[in-house]
């Protein structure tokens, strides 16, 4: 094992067995039986003996045009947590750094660091907002070769309001570094940096299938950007790294956009009424454009409320431990079945 990963832990999230799992930021509800059918019916015409389209050009080409963007600005990974780690493989590395703002995104230090990238860390303000005089010093002190931001963020889920993007891009611009925007939670929010990818401009914008899309176990995501580096990208992946099954159910997926919207619909509703009863507890809560919020018990330690919870088979993501999120734990928007569970736990525990 390499010196500076020898002491490393990995990134896992507890997988128990849980009747209420909350803990991830899965979709509640899974794809319709359509698509599981027209999956089916792709698997069936597979060529098993062959390799699947090295590009993927048809899935590209399709997430392309949901964007009014081609197929060469597209590029495709097994979830974008892959996307994040061949954008550091081609941009990072020894000798080159990359920039978070915590408490944000833990796969994005952990990523950079597994590449070799050094990580220099700015924090946010108290209230999770981004503080752009930090994002400066950050920048000015250690020209960062990659600059992540995370809208909405995780696990907060505050959205970077457009003006913030410009002014970053702005910060960067005449240096030698990529604005890395991860909006795997962007369609349940208001706003998206897409509109300002151009040839000219280094930004990318990376997104999921396992949101919105209900496919967390398919494993896809990809990423949006200029058509030189989607060519970089796809120097430095693995050959034939995206399967045909994927790309088949990736496709099919996209033809359902209407139960897609539908389900983001469901749980911006569900999010707004779990919020607004959390108002009736003794918690702190936090606003989010996510599907997920963060709260912190005011009278109670974080670390016995998750104990408590999963006493009651409910899991939701402890994140007491980490940096600035002192006694936090995040929700993840369920079912309203679910939803009604944790709300009647949470009395039951904290009045």
């Amino acid at each position: 094992m390499r010196d500076d990963l020898a002491l490393r832990e990995g990134y896992h999230s507890p997988q128990l067995d849980v009747e209420v799992r909350l803990n991830t930021n899965e979709a509640p509800a899974p794809p319709p039986q359509a698509f599981t059918r027209q999956v089916m019916e792709a698997v069936e015409a597979v060529r098993w003996n062959r390799y699947p389209d090295r590009t993927a050009s048809e899935l590209r080409a399709a997430i392309g045009a949901r964007y009014d963007r081609t197929a060469a600005e597209v590029f495709v990974a097994n979830g974008s947590n892959e996307v994040l780690q061949t954008l550091l493989l081609a941009f990072g590395g020894p000798g080159r750094c990359a920039a978070v703002f915590e408490p944000t995104y833990a796969l994005h230090s952990h990523i950079a660091r597994t590449t070799g990238t050094e990580v220099v860390e700015g924090r946010r303000r108290d209230d999770f907002s981004l503080d752009l005089d930090e994002v400066q010093r950050v920048i000015d002190e250690a020209d960062p070769d990659v600059v992540f931001l995370c809208s909405p963020n995780n696990p907060s889920g505050l959205v970077d309001p457009p003006h913030t993007v410009s002014e970053v891009l702005a910060m960067v611009e005449g240096r030698r570094t990529l604005l890395v925007m991860d909006e795997a939670y962007g369609q349940f929010a208001p706003t998206s940096a897409v509109g300002l990818i151009a040839e000219d401009v280094p930004l990318v914008v990376t997104r999921t299938f396992s949101k919105t899309w209900s496919m967390a176990a398919a494993r896809l995501g990809y990423l949006l950007g200029p058509r030189w580096l989607v060519q970089e990208l796809e120097n430095v992946i693995l050959p034939y790294h995206l399967d045909a099954m994927k790309q088949a159910a990736g496709l099919a997926a996209l033809g359902f956009s209407d139960d897609m919207n539908a389900r983001v619909a469901q749980v911006i509703e569900e999010r707004g009424r779990l919020l607004e009863a959390f108002q009736d507890l003794p918690v702190t809560t936090w606003p989010s454009q996510a599907s997920f919020f963060l709260f912190r018990p005011d009278d109670r330690d974080g670390n016995e409320v998750w104990q408590e919870l999963v006493d009651r088979s409910i899991l939701l993501r402890n994140c007491a431990s980490w940096p600035g999120l002192d006694g936090c734990l995040r929700v993840t928007i369920g079912t309203p079945e679910e939803n009604d569970r944790l709300l009647d736990a949470l009395r039951d525990i904290l009045l």
